[in-house]
Order: structure tokens, then sequence, then C-alpha cells
């Protein structure tokens, strides 16, 4: 498993993780704009604050994607069955 250690909005962190450089450097990418669009609105919060929002902003993007993901999953499931029953139909013909 590699190991990484990066400087992330100045915390230097080392990891081990089974992701590749790019992977942990787009990860690396989407927290430090995520941090600086919050940073943006002017109000002085402190760091363990505004990571705390940073945190509970993605972890609201992670469920509201699996939401998604799972009723992607149960749509395909019903066409996959649809199409399955067609070819059955047609198959009987």
């Amino acid at each position: 498993m590699p190991s990484y250690t990066l400087s992330v909005l100045e915390l230097e962190v080392s990891f081990k993780a089974q992701a590749d450089h790019e992977r942990v450097q787009a990860a690396k990418e989407l927290l430090e704009e995520r941090y600086r669009e919050l940073t943006q609105h002017g109000r002085r919060l402190s760091k363990e604050k505004l990571l705390t929002f940073l945190a509970l902003g993605l972890a609201d993007d992670l469920l509201q994607n699996s939401k998604r993901l799972a009723e992607l999953e149960k749509r395909l499931g019903g066409l996959a069955e649809r199409i399955d029953k067609a070819e059955d139909s047609q198959a009987g013909v």
C-alpha cells in the first residue's frame, strides 16, 4: 500500500492508501477548493470549524450521491427486467 505525505491546508499529513497518486492529488485539490469557497464568504471562523463544515459538506455530497446511485441501480434493474421479459416473449413467438 503506497504511503503519502502531503501538505493539506497548511497541515502536514502522512498516511497509507490504496489509491494512486493522481487520485490522492485530486482529493487534495477538491478539499482545498472547497475550503477556499468556505473562506471566501468573509466570516472569520476557526480552522477547526471550517474543516468541520467542509467534512459535513463532503459527507452530505457522499450521502446524496449514494442515494442517487441506489435509485439509478433500481431503475436499471427494472429496465433490465423489462428487456428480459420482452426477449422472452419474442423467443416464444
